[in-house]
């Protein structure tokens, strides 16, 4: 028996960051949506638990105990066996939840894969163990997420087109949050609750209000990031332009799919180093 799960690329669409708490987690407030761009997690029968990665990006990870893959098979199930592969087609350490979507989607597929049949609430559970992002990768589905990123909320998005731009470097999220505090970046944000954007419209303008909080630490950290995102604000197809999560991945939206799609091929056609994407969001 064989499972195949799709584990999509989630885009922070804004993230406002607070200053650290006295536990040293950095609160924030963000609405998410997930892409039709992604990686594939693959489970297959076997004896022992194993791990082969594939995939352009497949040589940025090692396929040891500390993937994030084999981390999720274990705390499932650290006695039963399965032949796994990840597909690797997001960029390594690039803001948009790799890691987390495929451990997400590793959970998905074997617990079908070994029916074991845990409710996706319990799933969520056991996700929290393995990181804060993880448990709205596994509903793959429109969310507000507060507190440190651990609450998550449903929320209401329209069906988005745009482009997925990453200037083919990783950035390594506690950097760029170090950066953040020595820039003394941190402040208080007004608490708001999930969204409900029913338009395009709803989101360009909340991107354009509230934007991304880490934009100007990773820019400093990654002067690339600076004319990625000069060039997509000053695409007329683009309707907004930012940052999603720590970085390195920028987005923009556009109209239409047409756009996004003529977009994307100038962009990559210009920028060689660049890994560009058409992609869809949200609508859910």
């Amino acid at each position: 028996m064989s499972v195949r799960v799709f584990a999509p690329a989630k885009i922070n669409l804004t993230l406002e960051v607070g200053r650290p708490r006295a536990d040293g987690y950095h609160p924030l407030q963000s609405a998410v949506v997930f892409a039709s761009e992604g990686d594939w997690i693959e489970a297959q029968d076997a004896e022992t638990l194993t791990l082969a990665i594939t995939g352009p990006f497949a040589a940025g990870l090692q396929a040891d105990e500390n993937n994030l893959v084999l981390r999720a098979a274990r705390l499932l199930d650290p006695m039963r066996g399965a032949a796994l592969k990840l597909e690797k087609n997001l960029p390594i350490a690039s803001g948009i939840g790799g890691g987390s979507s495929d451990a997400a989607a590793t959970l998905l597929a074997l617990n079908e894969l070994w029916a074991i049949g845990l409710p996706l609430e319990d799933l969520c559970r056991l996700a929290a163990k393995l990181g804060a992002d993880v448990p709205v990768c596994l509903h793959k589905r429109s969310a507000w997420m507060s507190g440190a990123g651990e609450t998550v909320a449903p929320m209401r998005t329209p069906a988005l087109h745009g482009v997925l731009v990453n200037p083919g470097k990783p950035l390594a999220t506690p950097a760029v949050y170090r950066r953040f505090d020595e820039l003394a970046l941190g402040g208080m944000f007004q608490p708001r609750g999930a969204r409900d954007w029913a338009r395009a419209d709803d989101v360009v303008a909340a991107v354009a209000l509230y934007g991304n909080d880490l934009e100007a630490p990773a820019v400093s950290l990654m002067p690339e990031l600076g004319d990625v995102l000069q060039t997509l604000r000053a695409d007329p197809r683009a309707l907004c332009a930012a940052l999603s999560g720590s970085g390195a991945t920028c987005f923009a939206l556009t109209q239409m799919g047409e756009d996004a799609r003529a977009m994307a091929e100038t962009l990559a056609a210009r920028n060689r180093d660049w890994w560009v994407r058409a992609a869809t969001f949200g609508a859910a």
